[in-house]
């Protein structure tokens, strides 16, 4: 059995890996043997396992998406998230779509591309395409800049968001060729997700240096995970980090409503307090905005006001 897998303490813990699969690419192993906070993101947990009454699979209704187009998601007016792959390079054991991956509507043919492609021609006000899944870089290069050519080209479009966590699990996957060709088309931004001041890692910082000296933003999306990263200290020290890797702190989420991962949400009175006393001690450069994504809600939600 896998060295980390065998860290596991219970017959419930293994079950959780078989409801919930295990996977992780070589550098996110050798990382959780040196981290403790990056373990407890990718090592599957008996509380996985843990009932809560109202929480689902699926908070935000994506099975029951009504777009009428394959793979492709609109909560807001003016983006839409298209999903390119069911794949990552680890599964994060607080992904929002941790129970819905293996079967996901993934568009991967050049016709189910072709109608996207269509379904945000006819809405002018889509603006920002948002390219997910699974994580779009486990695709080969040629397939991503497929995905981001082909709304790049549309003039109603402003931004093609790259949402991916490979700078953090995989940095290698980031190479100076990919970012030369994602930054070519002036739309590309990137959205990295880091959780924590040990994954900002030199490799880590180089693979996001690779983008921005690219010309592209480089956005992330940190979720606040009990146990991880609840704390002023440890919340200061990943947003320092971040900004040395010339990296947005841009927001900082309420682990979703989702089945599987109640273990890791933060009360949000703790939260609103982490945000409070983080914007006292660290400039508007540094301080991300601290949100819930509220199945229904028409934005992300700022903590202070739920």
């Amino acid at each position: 059995m896998d060295t980390l897998l065998d860290l596991l303490d219970s017959e419930e813990a293994r079950k959780a890996a078989e409801e919930f699969p295990f996977a992780a690419c070589e550098y996110a192993r050798a990382l959780a043997g040196k981290s403790e906070a990056f373990r407890r993101q990718m090592l599957p947990d008996a509380r996985e396992l843990e009932e809560v009454d109202g929480i689902g699979p699926d908070p935000f209704g994506e099975e029951d998406e009504a777009s009428g187009c394959f793979g492709l998601k609109q909560r807001f007016p003016d983006r839409v998230l298209v999903m390119t792959s069911n794949a990552c390079f680890m599964n994060c054991r607080h992904c929002t779509r941790k129970g819905l991956l293996r079967h996901a509507e993934v568009v991967r043919s050049d016709e189910e591309l072709a109608a996207c492609v269509n379904y945000v021609q006819e809405r002018p006000e889509v603006r920002d395409v948002l390219l997910s899944g699974g994580d779009p870089l486990v695709l080969p290069d040629d397939e991503v800049m497929r995905f981001v050519d082909a709304f790049a080209v549309l003039g109603q479009v402003d931004v093609v968001r790259l949402c991916t966590r490979a700078p953090c699990v995989n940095p290698a996957r980031v190479t100076r060729e990919l970012a030369a060709r994602l930054g070519a088309c002036g739309k590309v931004w990137a959205n990295v997700q880091f959780n924590h001041a040990d994954e900002v890692t030199p490799e880590a910082a180089e693979a996001c240096g690779n983008l921005v000296r690219a010309g592209i933003p480089v956005s992330c999306q940190t979720v606040l995970l009990a146990g991880v990263n609840d704390s002023v200290e440890t919340l200061l020290d990943l947003f320092r980090a971040l900004q040395r890797a010339r990296v947005r702190p841009y927001y900082v989420f309420q682990c979703d409503p989702v089945a599987g991962v109640e273990h890791f949400r933060v009360p949000l009175e703790k939260a609103k307090r982490l945000a409070r006393e983080c914007a006292e001690r660290i400039g508007g450069l540094g301080l991300p905005r601290f949100v819930a994504d509220i199945p229904g809600a028409p934005r992300k939600m700022p903590v202070e006001l739920m």
